[in-house]
């Protein structure tokens, strides 16, 4: 059988493809999040007075006319107008361009995943492509970048800000005069959640699953990366890891990817009981803190707590004996490590004959070393306890 991910293999190269594009799509987003104007998020009273009355929300689309008609009245604010439009037109194409990726991508996935079901991969199906070792890991990567996507443009763009942007790119634009354009489209997807990252802000209601379902995804489909991702190791990881205390450790990128893919079937988090108690034995027994993406952390405990069965199942994981006994433990592996890793360190010790004769020994105590200061750095990290995250209904 030709091999899924090889050249010839359009199956292979197509889901390939969507998820690289998955990966650079988040990637500009970051990027772009650091250069945010400040003058859309209207914080300050001087731009508030300034620009209020040409920067607009949402609330543009319900009167179009009567918003310009207001701006062509003053001669002033038709100067200010076009003098906003020269200096960010430029800065707003560039995050339109990301919003408009960010639906292109799912629209593919969606298209990707009915190709499958039609037949248009010769003796290639859902169910075969997630037999194969490749083809498992692609198809779970790209239901969970999609995710990605929509946390990260949440947590880092604002969603009043997101909508003053896309009313200014779409008056200052051609885009309401383009037929093809899938401006509605965009604006359905990243129109404001609710959701703010300031401190002492409440979580939203059904946040984020009623985010994540503004675009419609095959249910068999999510339930079926759901069950790879709660089955098998995708990435072979357990075999690098091989004592049973590593295993959460070999498994926390799968963890991470299952963490975003269940807010895509919230029953799963309200409802059943046993396979949140299977993932949380399987993914969480010593652990609550959690980075999904690249650094960017959760805390269980809070993101969890409007959902029930995903709460009862944490239960014995924040038991104070548990995560007492995780702490010292954790405390007594870097006590014991401390002296060894000093002795590895000194200078002239590691000679190559050294590391040739001692290749077991020095891999365990990396692996030791690797285990245990991922557990703590997440664990004891300020930035893992995030108030925004806690249900305001429920505190």
């Amino acid at each position: 059988m030709v091999d899924f991910l090889a050249e010839n293999n359009l199956c292979g190269q197509a889901v390939l493809r969507i998820v690289s594009r998955g990966n650079a799509i988040i990637a500009e987003l970051l990027r772009l999040s650091e250069f945010v104007p400040g003058v859309f998020r209207l914080k300050d009273k001087a731009d508030q007075q300034k620009y209020g009355e040409i920067i607009f929300d949402f609330s543009y689309f319900k009167g179009p006319e009567m918003c310009e008609g207001r701006l062509e009245a003053k001669p002033e604010l038709q100067d200010l107008d076009e003098e906003f439009r020269e200096n960010n037109i430029e800065i707003l194409s560039r995050f339109y361009l990301a919003f408009e990726s960010v639906h292109k991508y799912i629209v593919d996935v969606n298209r990707y995943l009915e190709d499958l079901n039609e037949g248009i991969y010769i003796q290639q199906t859902l169910e075969t492509v997630l037999l194969n070792e490749d083809g498992k890991q692609l198809l779970c990567e790209a239901l969970y970048l999609y995710g990605v996507m929509l946390l990260v443009i949440d947590q880092k763009i604002e969603g009043e800000v997101r909508e003053r942007m896309l009313v200014s790119y779409y008056r200052y634009s051609a885009a309401r005069s383009s037929a093809d354009s899938n401006m509605d489209d965009i604006c359905k997807l990243l129109r404001s959640t609710g959701y703010s990252s300031q401190p002492g802000s409440k979580r939203p209601p059904n946040y984020p699953e009623s985010y994540f379902s503004r675009v419609p995804i095959s249910d068999t489909y999510i339930s079926m990366v759901i069950g790879r991702l709660r089955s098998d190791d995708i990435y072979n990881q357990v075999s690098a890891y091989p004592l049973p205390e590593h295993r959460s450790t070999a498994l926390a990128t799968q963890a991470a990817m299952l963490y975003v893919i269940l807010y895509f079937h919230p029953s799963t988090l309200h409802t059943h009981q046993a396979k949140m108690r299977e993932i949380v034995d399987k993914y969480f027994p010593d652990n609550w803190i959690i980075s999904f993406y690249m650094g960017i952390t959760v805390n269980l405990m809070e993101a969890w707590e409007p959902y029930k069965a995903a709460k009862t199942a944490l239960n014995y994981t924040l038991d104070l004996p548990n995560i007492k006994e995780q702490a010292c433990r954790y405390a007594a592996i870097t006590e014991r490590l401390h002296p060894q890793v000093q002795q590895f360190l000194k200078e002239g010790f590691l000679r190559e004959e050294f590391v040739l004769d001692n290749i077991p020994k020095l891999l365990n105590c990396l692996r030791d070393c690797n285990v245990a200061i991922r557990w703590l750095m997440l664990h004891t990290a300020d930035s893992a306890y995030d108030p925004n995250i806690i249900s305001g209904s429920d505190k």
